[in-house]
């Protein structure tokens, strides 16, 4: 009889133990981006979601999709005879990135590594930055202007429990006629299950 208490006592220790390491396997969040496109100058907010799935130990396999509300900017456009007319354009933007995620330490505040590859789809609308926005922008994908996108990245990541924050900064570098290096930030919380 005492050993059975003691084999019952063993387990019910070590089912903490055992759901501690379950909690690691998935990772949702959603965030509030800034990108700096540098073509334009132009700055950008919005918001995005992000999943991420443990591939092994410390490696995470990570996608997330952002949509950058609309921004408006002055544009200057010569016919070549000497006359400049000044246009106002609605810009926005749809990013979707995946990529692995090498997280450096396990501790509640942790820093990481990213290095993400995906797209950027630019649009110009001056309708309303609403939910209908968004779904016809990834519904005009294929049809639209979509350019690649190469994503290096660190930042860091604290938790309680399954609950934690998130920042991230890195040079989210589209290309079309080239490489252009644009400054991206996001921060957010994420659930872990």
């Amino acid at each position: 009889m005492k050993r059975l208490i003691i084999l019952l006592l063993f387990a019910a220790g070590m089912i903490p133990c055992a759901f501690a390491q379950e909690t690691e396997h998935v990772e949702v969040g959603a965030f509030v981006d800034y990108f700096g496109l540098s073509q334009t100058s132009t700055n950008f907010t919005g918001v995005g979601g992000r999943v991420a799935f443990l591939a092994y130990r410390e490696l995470k396999f990570e996608g997330e999709m952002s949509y950058d509300f609309n921004q408006t900017f002055t544009e200057n456009f010569s016919d070549g005879s000497g006359t400049v007319t000044t246009q106002r354009s609605d810009i926005r933007l749809l990013h979707g990135m995946v990529g692995p995620r090498l997280n450096l330490g396990r501790h509640r505040i942790q820093p990481f590594l990213t290095a993400k590859g995906g797209f950027i789809n630019a649009r110009f609308d001056a309708g309303p930055a609403n939910a209908s926005g968004f779904t016809s922008q990834v519904n005009n994908l294929r049809a639209n202007n979509v350019i690649a996108t190469f994503y290096p990245g660190g930042g860091v990541e604290g938790h309680i429990g399954p609950v934690g924050l998130r920042f991230d900064v890195g040079d989210e570098m589209y290309f079309s006629g080239g490489t252009h290096h644009n400054l991206r930030m996001a921060f957010g919380p994420f659930i872990r299950f």
